[in-house]
């Protein structure tokens, strides 16, 4: 199928491609859309909101308002946190028909913080083929722009609104080695500051992404002992939409040791117990006597073994 001739997007050059690639029906299309500017949707997001015969969203005056900016119009059925498993029967009973559903939610990714994995686990539960559109993640924007160097991270999403829960589920992540991932509403983001502060070590990295892609985004970085001083400093930095990251809890002495020692007993097979000590330091980061020290006692046991 085909973008309708009447669509704007058809005149994009590009379009062909998505028009030359399969789109099934009695298929659930889990499609992400912008979390600020509009331009970030996708060309494939566009061609499939096009075709689909239905869009079921997390708000219908909000998709209504993005599918008029692209000359889109379709059916919008209301899919939000109160009403998923009903919604799910309709949707599923559409399928089974051979349509093709749209699900989206207001910003972003659905099912991610966000209403649509209960119709996501419904539809796949009857056995109805769910078809994934990658696209705007709040999560992910800010990770790629904090600079927190760390192979993971961990998706918290909203914090409990009262103190004394906040606090509690807090402590449960005070040894969490992964870069932590936390929403938060613009009411509440000095009280998620100060929670955090309460918490964790005043030295730990916390980024404070907000409005991401919008006019006023903006990206701090800072220790989290000076995270409440800053937002207290322009009363603007008490609105829009937060993501903020926490640094993870450093990783314990032993498993610093039994890394170190991994890239150490790997460059001596290579390199004089001198260059080994010296890459094993820039690359983990400890000292480099200590570093010697070790290497300097494995080539040893090493020679013996032989």
């Amino acid at each position: 199928m085909t973008v309708q001739e009447s669509s704007p997007i058809a005149s994009l050059p590009v379009m062909g491609e998505t028009a030359h690639q399969t789109y099934p029906s009695a298929t659930l299309y889990v499609v992400a859309t912008p979390i600020g500017n509009v331009t970030d949707i996708s060309l494939r997001a566009l061609h499939v909101l096009s075709l689909v015969n239905a869009v079921a969203c997390e708000d219908t005056r909000n998709t209504a308002q993005l599918m008029t900016r692209f000359g889109l119009h379709k059916p919008l059925i209301a899919a939000h946190q109160h009403n998923e498993r009903e919604v799910a029967e309709t949707l599923i009973a559409r399928l089974q028909a051979g349509e093709r559903i749209a699900l989206v939610s207001d910003a972003g990714t659905p099912a991610v913080s966000d209403p649509g994995a209960r119709i996501v686990d419904a539809v796949r539960a009857a056995g109805l083929r769910v078809l994934p559109l990658p696209g705007a993640s709040a999560a992910v924007t800010a990770l790629s722009a904090s600079g927190l160097v760390n192979d993971q991270f961990y998706f918290v999403g909203f914090l409990p609104a009262k103190a004394k829960q906040r606090e509690n589920f807090l402590q449960t992540l005070r040894a969490v080695t992964a870069t932590m991932v936390f929403y938060e509403a613009p009411h509440r983001i000095l009280d998620c500051a100060g929670a955090l502060a309460a918490v964790f070590e005043p030295q730990r990295e916390v980024v404070f992404a907000r409005e991401l892609t919008k006019m006023f985004e903006e990206i701090h970085r800072c220790p989290l002992s000076e995270a409440e001083a800053w937002i207290k400093a322009d009363p603007h930095r008490e609105k829009g939409e937060f993501v903020v990251l926490l640094a993870g809890a450093p990783a314990a002495e032993d498993e610093q040791d039994v890394e170190a020692e991994r890239i150490l007993r790997i460059l001596l097979a290579e390199c004089s117990v001198k260059q080994a000590a010296n890459l094993a330091a820039q690359i983990t980061g400890r000292k480099k006597n200590a570093l010697y020290d070790r290497a300097l006692q494995m080539k040893a046991d090493s020679d013996a073994e032989a």
